[in-house]
């Protein structure tokens, strides 16, 4: 996988990448899985876009890749603006835009109309009813009840004192235990913040230090409404736009692709609550559905036994030749272009009138519709990269033959990765069908979800008659016509595609 094609890259040099120098480490995040298609979305849009497909892509996503440094001058800035805005200490400053999430204009709104209030909310101040006021003649700390010296007693805004080395073990539990933001007061029901300022110098070792710097720097960004930490391991990548959607962004620097919004897997157009309560489900159910997950089904003809080795749902058997769908057998003749049955869950409408074991079993049976379907798409996905590989080397092998460049060869290329996009959004329209209610809506997203799951399979068989024209297995070289139904039925694919985001993505 690869940058959005309308990404915006970090040209900073490689020691601007964390505060730490162990951060700066490549583990090895640059190398591929086994299989994967790795710039599938590079490339492929213009390609479509030429043979007349609508210009628009619902997945364009402007966003961009910043370093630790860069990322350090965003916050500070916007630290910077709000202190001397609300003259606040830039480390209480800090605390309030946290509260916040970071957004500026909220809080200098919030701020004019009752300043009190927003301090208040944000925890940096205590509320005048509910404030309590040590005795000034008291000289023991609140926590160990010792009798100390005035000045070893420190104190919040709030006035809870407590002697230094109890402020010192408060912190240092919290800091060890990861806590950045979020260490308040030691006073019972008092959550007043402590601010960076108040903590560092209460830390024992320079190494403490610098963990708490770092856990400060992960919830400052965490909790900005444009900037996410990139999931790479030990990426310290953060990427910015400027308005947060679940929308696909990849990391300039491991080339980790994820959902903005919820960093994880890139999942359109399923939302990022759906596509936790599928994951979450599958994983529950694993079990129940391993019986799915064998490669060999039995030709419904001849029954002679087929494996799958490819990513197409049409198949051909070898030995009687007949044409089949891979996930419900029938006949591929049937499947037709205007409405593709085998992608629909038909419901039983009585379901509700039956008993609980009979509603189980609907629901099982339901859920494994959807699940099949879902997990088939993923090992076509598998099994398409290996196409896409071979059809690499032999571009690699005619062009060091001087039999034409590479750019002649190129379509072949952009017709694996184009198929590999439609069959990854493919995969996750199943999720949201499966979650989705049923009614006019659902019945759309379906026809169109049959548009597209058709077109996806007429391309796959092309791509891999293509390769193996190609090997010199079929009749010899692609002609003109063959190479120009294939990128007809690209631009045929992808426009199924934006179609389905365009109407249901972020709705």
């Amino acid at each position: 996988m690869s940058v959005d094609m309308n990404s915006q890259a970090s040209d900073s040099n490689e020691d601007d990448f964390g505060p730490n120098s162990e951060e700066e480490e490549d583990e090895g995040g640059e190398e591929e899985d086994q299989g994967d298609i790795a710039d599938y979305y590079e490339g492929v849009a213009s390609d479509v876009e030429q043979q007349g497909a609508d210009s628009f892509d619902p997945e364009e996503y402007q966003f961009t890749c910043l370093s630790y440094r860069e990322s350090q001058r965003v916050l500070t800035e916007e630290v910077n603006s709000v202190a001397t805005a609300l003259k606040v200490l830039p480390a209480v400053a800090k605390l309030i835009l946290v509260h916040f999430h970071w957004q500026v204009s909220v809080i200098l709104d919030r701020y004019k109309s009752n300043s009190s209030q927003l301090l208040c909310e944000a925890q940096v101040q205590p509320s005048s009813c509910r404030s309590v006021t040590a005795s000034p003649q008291s000289l023991q700390c609140g926590v160990c009840l010792q009798l100390v010296r005035k000045d070893a007693l420190l104190s919040l805004p709030c006035q809870h004192s407590f002697c230094k080395s109890c402020w010192e073990q408060h912190c240092t539990v919290l800091v060890k235990d990861g806590v950045g933001v979020g260490i308040s007061c030691m006073a019972q029901d008092c959550s007043l913040q402590m601010p960076e300022d108040f903590v560092l110098p209460l830390l024992p070792s320079e190494e403490l230090k610098e963990k708490y710097r770092r856990y400060l720097f992960r919830d400052y960004v965490e909790s900005h409404f444009q900037l996410q930490l990139c999931p790479g391991a030990d990426c310290p990548i953060v990427i910015q736009v400027q308005e947060p959607r679940a929308r696909r962004v990849q990391c300039s620097r491991c080339s980790e692709v994820f959902c903005f919004k919820c960093r994880q897997m890139y999942h359109a157009p399923t939302d990022c609550g759906t596509i936790r309560k599928w994951l979450t489900k599958c994983a529950d159910d694993s079990e129940t559905a391993n019986y799915i997950s064998a490669h060999t089904k039995d030709c419904p003809k001849c029954n002679i036994c087929i494996e799958k080795n490819g990513g197409c749902n049409h198949m051909q058997c070898s030995k009687c030749k007949h044409d089949f769908c891979w996930m419900c057998l029938g006949d591929w003749k049937t499947h037709g272009s205007e409405y593709y049955e085998c992608s629909r869950y038909k419901e039983n409408p009585d379901i509700v009138n039956q008993s609980q074991q009979a509603q189980a079993r609907e629901a099982l049976k339901k859920y494994l519709f959807y699940f099949e379907r879902w997990e088939n798409h993923n090992k076509s996905l598998q099994l398409e990269a290996q196409t896409y590989q071979r059809i690499q080397e032999k571009i690699q092998e005619r062009v060091m033959n001087n039999l034409g460049t590479w750019i002649d060869w190129q379509y072949m290329q952009n017709a694996a990765k184009l198929l590999a996009k439609c069959r990854y959004t493919l995969q996750y329209t199943y999720p949201y069908a499966y979650y989705m209610e049923s009614g006019p809506r659902k019945k759309l997203f379906e026809y169109q979800q049959a548009q597209l799951e058709a077109e996806i399979e007429n391309l796959s068989w092309k791509v891999e008659r293509a390769d193996s024209y190609e090997r010199g297995v079929g009749e010899g070289e692609l002609n003109a016509n063959d190479r120009g139904d294939l990128e007809n039925q690209m631009h045929i694919a992808e426009q199924r595609r934006r179609t389905l985001l365009k109407d249901f993505h972020d709705t």
